[in-house]
């Protein structure tokens, strides 16, 4: 009986096991991963969740999350579509975006262009120059 017990406990193992195994098209490289998040705040901290956005890693149209949280391979090109934001004309009434990464720092530098605004790179503090309704693409 314990003979039988443990027979079919080690045939249950390596089924088990047997999917643990690994071919090279479902390896993932994640030592060589390059993909970066941050996240779209205006100046006061508050999140610009569900601004629609594709990168060139990505094969469809994605939203920021409730948190400004968006995803992206380097490089790579990303266009933001800022559609229903005032813009920035240095009023009270702009709708402020920054770049930031998770410990609220400002990604400048980064060159970008909007279709209405025309061409430039990011502020120190992450923010950047758009008009309203604007669409940007990003080259991270």
């Amino acid at each position: 009986m314990k003979k039988l017990i443990l027979f079919v406990s080690l045939i249950f193992m390596s089924i088990l096991l047997s999917g643990c195994g690994s071919s090279s098209d479902n390896q993932y490289d994640y030592e060589n991963d390059k993909r970066t998040t941050l996240f779209l705040v205006d100046d006061k901290g508050f999140t610009y969740g569900g601004i629609p956005y594709k990168c060139d890693s990505m094969t469809h149209w994605s939203k920021t999350k409730s948190n400004g949280e968006f995803t992206f391979v380097q490089p790579d090109t990303c266009i933001f579509n800022f559609n229903g934001l005032r813009g920035l004309y240095g009023d009270g009434y702009d709708d402020v975006v920054l770049i930031v990464d998770y410990t609220y720092s400002g990604k400048g530098n980064i060159p970008y262009t909007c279709q209405d605004f025309g061409a430039s790179s990011t502020y120190s503090d992450g923010s950047f120059s758009y008009n309203e309704n604007d669409e940007c693409t990003f080259y991270l």
